[in-house]
């Protein structure tokens, strides 16, 4: 089963290009892992400090691996010190049934 989630984390105000910058490198990164599906970098169009990504990953596997990549750990102790959070925050999605929506599955 897949693993999605959405992380997200606001920006302190002077770290702007910093973080883009981050999250430009770690993005390439993910984005090459074989059980990533997919790794969308988003803000908000009312607040572009507001980041939120939305990851995809094959199964749960996958998303360990994500987890112990060695460029991760570096990403995130990096990002820590330009966010106004104390780390990401993590939401884990789960897909509804699109039969009972009347869509295809």
């Amino acid at each position: 089963m897949r693993k999605t989630l959405l992380a997200e984390f606001g920006v302190r105000p002077g770290c702007e290009e910093h973080v883009a910058e981050l999250v430009r490198d770690y993005c390439r990164h993910v984005r090459e892992e074989p059980g990533n599906l997919a790794f969308e970098v988003y803000t908000k169009q009312s607040d572009p400090l507001a980041y939120w990504i939305f990851e995809v990953y094959a199964d749960e596997a996958a998303f360990q691996a994500h987890l112990a990549a060695p460029y991760g750990s570096l990403f995130n102790a990096e990002l820590r010190q330009s966010i106004t959070e104390k780390e990401s925050v993590l939401t884990f999605l789960s897909p509804l049934d699109a039969t009972q929506w009347g869509g295809d599955s």
